[in-house]
């Protein structure tokens, strides 16, 4: 406010004094001072502790996430949830009292962790690894390359019980149990994941029950404790219940813990629209989610992201049919390309491991593209999936030799 005075008597009013200015204050108090020392601890795959220094006068605080404010506490911190795995964040905050609000603080950047699966690379090489002759090449989990990461066991055996799983070596593989499992413990030591996969084409193991969905977790859980799998690939070909399939997930994920890997090979199809079982239930787990390979063959023409349709066996397929995941609400760490390893892998699909290498070069930096150009990149794109790391070595190990050097360079 601005104040002038002026004197009177029976004569009339002098002329107005100078001017001064005065502000009032909120009700006895002012505006607090902007906080400082805003730090981020250790965060999870959903969530970014945040802590800061105490202002004098301040009655709370406010938290604001990428600019908009998204939390009003009283103390000097609080844990910004409900986030998307491996997403980078920025936060603010402010100070409050009867006064008003102060100017946001200097803002820090955290980043959320990987959904699942403890410690692995930023880009993960997944390979099947076949238990039974099929004309492939038959090998031992030592003789795996070591350009893959993640080597899912295929496939665990449905059991009699609704939901229960078991696992026995094939006796064609001359590969002795003993051997099995310290082939396993070798790769772990080696920074290596071993899962092991249920379905495939034949499978048969169906959760459409909380007791089936239990006894999945249960049985799965044992076969972790023999053998020393990290975790589980969901390659259901027939169908799945998100319900009871979430259920199960999150119980296994409650035995294990962190450390657990959860991948998943979806078909074409099943990953179309965020409406399907398979997309509701990698949404529904996404902060314990490592994967999502979808199998880009066997499966003729499909839709894109864009609405247009393109055919298997090119760099639009698996660039166009990735966006829909990668624009559905999962984590671009979450999204990986499935590809046979060379022709006799698959029915139809094979694709030379070099546009592989395109596919994911448009999709993380942009280049390599073909019609289709996402709008935006994807730096953060998990990686590849092949089946199987026998057909690879039947193939000269093209495609690991070909793909797994080349996740090294993106960004």
């Amino acid at each position: 406010y601005t104040f002038q005075v002026t004197a009177t008597n029976s004569a009339g009013e002098s002329p107005k004094s100078a001017t001064v200015s005065a502000s009032t204050t909120g009700g006895g108090t002012q505006i607090p001072a902007t906080p400082t020392g805003l730090a981020a601890g250790a965060p999870t795959s959903t969530s970014v502790p945040l802590s800061w220094n105490a202002v004098p006068g301040a009655t709370g605080y406010n938290l604001y996430q990428n600019g908009a404010k998204v939390q009003s506490v009283t103390g000097t911190s609080a844990t910004a949830g409900g986030l998307t795995p491996a997403t980078a964040y920025s936060f603010q905050v402010s100070a409050t009292n009867a006064a008003g609000e102060s100017a946001k603080s200097g803002a820090v950047t955290a980043t959320t962790t990987n959904g699942g699966g403890g410690t692995l690379p930023k880009h993960v090489l997944t390979g099947y690894w076949q238990n039974f002759n099929n004309g492939a090449t038959i090998q031992t989990i030592a003789q795996v390359p070591a350009e893959y990461d993640i080597i899912a066991v295929s496939f665990a055996d449905a059991t009699g019980q609704p939901g229960g799983v078991s696992f026995t070596l094939d006796p064609a593989l001359n590969y002795s149990e003993a051997q099995f499992k310290a082939d396993i413990a070798a790769k772990k030591a080696a920074g290596k994941k071993v899962i092991i996969s249920v379905g495939g084409e034949k499978g048969s193991v169906s959760i459409n029950s909380a007791s089936a969905a239990s006894n999945f977790a249960n049985t799965l859980y044992t076969l972790f404790q023999n053998y020393g799998f990290d975790g589980v690939d969901i390659d259901l070909e027939n169908g799945i219940n998100s319900t009871y399939m979430t259920q199960a997930l999150r119980s296994l994920s409650g035995k294990v813990g962190p450390s657990l890997v959860i991948t998943m090979a979806p078909q074409t199809l099943d990953m179309q629209s965020t409406g399907t079982e398979y997309f509701k239930t990698a949404l529904a787990i996404k902060d314990i989610l490592t994967v999502v390979n979808t199998q880009y063959y066997n499966s003729g023409a499909m839709l894109g992201c864009d609405g247009k349709v393109y055919s298997q066996g090119s760099v639009d397929f698996l660039t166009g049919l990735a966006c829909i995941q990668l624009e559905g609400g999962l984590a671009p760490s979450q999204v990986g390309l499935g590809l046979p390893a060379s022709p006799r892998g698959a029915g139809s699909g094979y694709i030379s491991p070099t546009v592989v290498n395109n596919a994911l070069d448009c999709l993380a930096k942009g280049t390599g593209c073909g019609t289709f150009k996402p709008s935006k990149t994807y730096p953060g794109l998990r990686g590849a999936m092949t089946w199987s790391t026998n057909w690879d070595a039947l193939n000269g190990n093209q495609f690991s030799n070909t793909v797994g050097p080349h996740l090294d360079t993106l960004p």
